[in-house]
């Protein structure tokens, strides 16, 4: 049945990496992006490239700049000539001796030009000073200096006219009848300013087949930039319409995603046991790999370097909060190679979040409080800012291609390593974790639950702070997780609030067992752990230290009353006492942890009762007790391996030395030493 159920876990496992490798692939950019990351102003990091085909040399977008400025300041518009309006406004003239004057003067000022005012205005500033005139389909340039407006026209014939009729007339009608002859063409003006224009951006000559476009290491010109451009454009153009490159690199994609999650899951397998087997564990950390996955495409696609805005290190700071450091600095190597191949600089990018995801589990390690955020964000940004100008020095030899937009942008994702705080409660929510920062706070003495242990049962306070002690030490040495050891501890003896008296550390003299027989005696010291499980869970313990009060006894005996059971039955005569009434509920201890704080737990307790402290009577009983506990088996289903046991033997001699001031033994007054 045990293998049954590993083997769906670890089918599992294998449904939820090959899901992980699915959503990634699919957020990849699609396959007619471009075939390289390059940005202009930063050197070439691929090998030579080659022409395989004659590539015309567009002119780069500076140079397209520049020449549009230039028409756009010299560019020369058309006008179109209608010779029929100076005939209309002739014929119009009313009958009079000047009407014959008044036409030969109104078609002289005509024939050399009558324009808008806008025009007119134009020319008077020399912003238009030749316009090309369309004449019965013949067009010609000329100068505007003798244009005039229907304004100037007005006042050259009122200043001649002497007929008072005629000037009557002129004052009324002919201000409204005057209109230019040489009007602005819209149509023809745009038609010629193309025309102009693709003269001015004609292809500068071609990179004929066999020729570089760019080396190695050179720093992309404009032009350069303009070139790969046009090269993709045209590898794009000869691909449209055949599958067998977007397959052929949809391949590639899923083997490279595939083989980051395969290298990731080999050392949860043999390095992580925590994740590996284990469901939950394991769609976090796929999860944290997708969606960093996934938020540095998106603003990799919508931002101009967005991708490094997205705070890697915060994932190696979330599996530092459940795991360890090791698990910590090796997903976020898995998540940065990922994240690598959406840079236009793989090496770069992977070369400063590696940086920063190290610093970030480094400044975390030892994480106990809120404050110590801040210090890995001050931490992460120190990082970037020694990496980002090294990484620029090593590549162009000099800060040619130093972006300030770049040391903004890892600026920011260095202070969201903060949102670390939040997530890890959103993490310990969503898949039942206990973070390094919740187990300080469990272990605090100011936790409500540890405070009413301490006023109703301060001998079992005393106690668990002994233990927690032991035990801490203990799992330092065998590389264990101190804090959640640390935290078990303060927990395990909970139950005791229930019957606080019926415990030795609480009691003053009386003692109610006196009058209790044996079973019922067992029965309620036994029953604290079943109390400290209910009491735990009513406030909300986490089950991880929960596990400590179940598997802190095991599976282990009341042995006083059982004993004293079986010397009451033999005195009556009757069969021996049976066992099950005497047995705590257990399980026995499944992890490292909980196998440290039984011993810790019997070596504390049992060390009270010691009537001299010295070296001797201390490693004796050390020895004793574990021992005993080895040979029971209560850890045999545990993870603990057998070069841990000396090394938590030696901590707790060392810890309990310390405590009881142990002495050294000297031989008795009056004895010779022994000889040399």
């Amino acid at each position: 049945m045990t293998s049954l159920l590993q083997r769906n876990k670890y089918i599992w496992q294998a449904v939820m990496g090959l899901a992980a490798v699915a959503l990634i692939v699919l957020c990849f950019p699609q396959s007619d992006t471009t075939h390289f990351k390059y940005e202009e102003g930063r050197p070439w990091n691929y090998a030579k490239l080659i022409a395989p085909f004659d590539i015309p040399v567009h002119p780069d977008s500076a140079t397209l700049r520049r020449m549009r400025d230039t028409l756009d300041a010299h560019f020369v518009p058309v006008y179109r000539i209608n010779q029929q309006v100076v005939d209309s406004i002739a014929g119009a003239l009313p009958q009079s001796s000047w009407r014959q004057a008044t036409a030969t003067r109104l078609r002289r000022a005509y024939a050399s030009g009558v324009v808008d005012s806008d025009t007119r205005r134009k020319v008077s500033s020399g912003r238009l000073p030749r316009v090309r005139v369309l004449d019965r389909n013949v067009l010609s340039e000329m100068s505007t200096s003798a244009f005039s407006s229907p304004a100037d026209v007005y006042k050259q014939l009122d200043s001649t006219c002497t007929d008072s009729a005629m000037r009557r007339y002129m004052a009324m009608a002919l201000p409204t009848l005057l209109r230019p002859n040489i009007e602005y063409d819209s149509t023809e003006s745009r038609r010629h300013y193309e025309y102009d224009y693709l003269t001015l951006t004609a292809d500068r000559g071609v990179i004929q087949q066999g020729q570089t476009i760019v080396d190695k290491g050179t720093l992309i010109t404009p032009q350069d930039f303009t070139n790969l451009r046009t090269y993709e454009a045209m590898i794009h153009d000869q691909l449209r319409g055949t599958s067998s490159s977007d397959t052929l690199m949809l391949l590639g994609r899923m083997l490279y995603v595939l083989i980051c999650v395969a290298m990731l899951s080999a050392y949860f397998h043999f390095y992580c046991p925590a994740i590996d087997g284990n469901p939950r564990a394991w769609l976090f950390a796929m999860s944290l790999l997708v969606l960093i996955f996934l938020l540095s495409a998106l603003l990799e696609r919508n931002v101009y370097t967005g991708i490094y805005l997205v705070p890697v290190p915060v994932a190696g700071a979330l599996m530092l909060a459940f795991f360890d450091g090791r698990t910590a600095v090796v997903t976020s190597m898995a998540a940065t190679l990922l994240c690598a191949a959406l840079s236009s600089f793989p090496l770069e990018y992977f070369f400063l979040q590696i940086s920063a995801c190290g610093a970030a589990v480094y400044s975390l390690r030892e994480v106990s409080r809120r404050s110590q955020m801040l210090r890995a964000s001050a931490f992460v940004a120190a990082v970037y800012l020694i990496a980002y100008p090294s990484i620029e020095l090593m590549f162009n030899g000099s800060f040619e291609g130093w972006s300030w937009r770049m040391v903004i942008f890892l600026c920011c994702s260095a202070a969201l390593v903060q949102l670390s705080y939040v997530l890890m409660f959103a993490a310990e929510r969503a898949f039942g974790f206990v973070s390094r920062i919740t187990l300080v706070e469990l272990a605090d003495s100011g936790n409500p639950l540890l405070r009413r242990l301490s006023d109703e049962c301060p001998g079992t306070f005393q106690h668990s702070l002994a233990v927690s002690n032991l035990a801490a030490d203990a799992a330092r040495v065998i590389d264990a997780d101190t804090m959640l050891v640390r935290a078990g501890a303060m927990y395990h003896d909970i139950g005791k609030l229930r019957n606080p008296a019926f415990f030795t550390e609480n009691q003053h003299g009386i003692n109610p067992h006196d009058t209790l027989p044996p079973e019922q005696s067992a029965r309620i010291i036994t029953s604290h752990v079943t109390d400290g499980l209910r009491i735990a869970e009513k406030a909300g313990l986490p089950s991880v230290v929960r596990d400590f009060i179940a598997q802190h006894h095991g599976r282990g005996m009341a042995k006083y009353f059982y004993i004293m059971a079986c010397k009451n039955a033999r005195d009556a005569g009757e069969p021996a006492a049976d066992a099950a009434p005497f047995t705590y509920a257990g399980p026995n201890p499944l992890t490292r942890e909980t196998s440290v704080l039984m011993m810790a737990d019997s070596v504390e307790a049992a060390s009270r009762s010691l009537r001299e402290y010295t070296t001797e009577s201390i490693t004796e009983l050390v020895n004793r007790i574990i021992d005993s506990q080895i040979a029971d088996g209560l850890h045999d289903e545990s993870t603990l391996s057998f070069r841990d046991v000396p090394a938590i033997k030696q901590a707790f001699i060392k810890r309990l030395k310390t405590m009881y001031h142990a002495r050294v033994s000297y031989p008795p007054a009056g004895t010779n030493p022994a000889p040399k």
